[in-house]
């Protein structure tokens, strides 16, 4: 019972008097400061009910049951954004944002980038296309007001591709911290995306294998379940390249390998944040397995329709 409970807010009810004198030490009303009082109620808890409210009149602080609920609401709305702001703070947080931020930075010059080729196309001699024209013609010194503007929107999206490439180092480097072995197993980029796709490390840690395995094919497995599309193999983690580097036929089963296993280093990274090289080891030997298939001419043996991926997805899912 957590000192959130309203009626039950405090602490030990034994620490109090029971004629209704001074609350016990441990409630969270008898510190005078507000910082502790606030700790006290996202760190405290009592052991049985109690009338706190009575007991905080009684002792003076506060004038009457209202105004102890008053308190009580203040105290734990600033528990809560204590709360939340060290979760935020918390580094697969930042991978979260970061690896969006990333993604957002490169869309947007991307498409930008377009826009200032074909104006740039139709004032200049030179044409081209992308990220690199556009840094080829934030190099010009403009001519007149119509260059200026097409020079700076280059520049802008020569900046915004410098952006999303700092953010992506940003991600190398913290991945391997927040993350230890899913960065190891799927890379530090597609290990924040998939943090990212689930909304934390907690969240993707306490997913069965089989929905990770279609994490960012979201569209394409509810078509499925709606029967308007075949079963997804994988999602974002097509990317690896122990999926895309596997021929057709064994992608089935190399991606259930793969998500099986970044299914327990992101448990192990949660609940205890200690490396297992036995982990890259072990999916090292299954791919190499599922590879040597295609020199003995087998087919996918485990089902290359990637049904299993969407009925585990849909329901329980089973880890490997």
């Amino acid at each position: 019972m957590t000192n959130t409970d309203a009626g039950d807010a405090g602490g030990d009810a034994d620490g109090a008097d029971s004629a209704g004198g001074a609350p016990s030490e441990s409630a969270w009303f008898a510190p005078d400061d507000e910082a502790a009082r606030v700790d006290r109620i996202r760190e405290g808890a009592a052991d049985e009910p109690a009338d706190w409210p009575s007991l905080a009149v009684d002792a003076d602080v506060a004038d009457d049951e209202s105004d102890y609920y008053a308190m009580l609401r203040e105290a734990t709305v600033a528990a809560t954004r204590a709360e939340v702001r060290e979760r935020e703070r918390a580094d697969d947080r930042q991978l979260l944002h970061a690896v969006r931020a990333m993604d957002d930075a490169d869309r947007v010059a991307n498409e930008l980038a377009e826009r200032a080729a074909e104006w740039a196309g139709s004032l200049y001699d030179e044409s081209g296309s992308g990220v690199e024209f556009c840094r080829e013609v934030a190099g010009r010194d403009p001519d007149g007001p119509t260059e200026e503007r097409v020079v700076s929107l280059a520049r802008r999206v020569a900046d915004l591709a410098d952006e999303s490439e700092q953010l992506e180092a940003f991600i190398e480097a913290r991945a391997p911290e927040a993350a230890p072995n899913l960065a190891a197993l799927a890379g530090p980029v597609l290990a924040a995306r998939l943090i990212s796709l689930a909304g934390g490390l907690e969240t993707l840690a306490k997913k069965p294998s089989g929905t990770l395995q279609v994490l960012g094919a979201e569209d394409a497995l509810f078509a499925h379940l709606r029967g308007h599309a075949s079963s997804p193999k994988h999602g974002v983690i097509y990317t690896h390249e122990y999926v895309r580097g596997t021929r057709p036929e064994d992608r089935g089963s190399a991606a259930r390998a793969l998500a099986g296993k970044l299914t327990i280093a992101a448990r192990v990274d949660y609940y205890s944040g200690d490396r297992k090289p036995a982990l890259d080891e072990e999916l090292d030997e299954r791919i190499r397995t599922i590879r040597a298939r295609a020199d003995a001419g087998d087919d996918d043996t485990d089902g290359a329709s990637g049904g299993t991926a969407a009925g585990s997805a849909a329901g329980a899912g089973a880890d490997e």
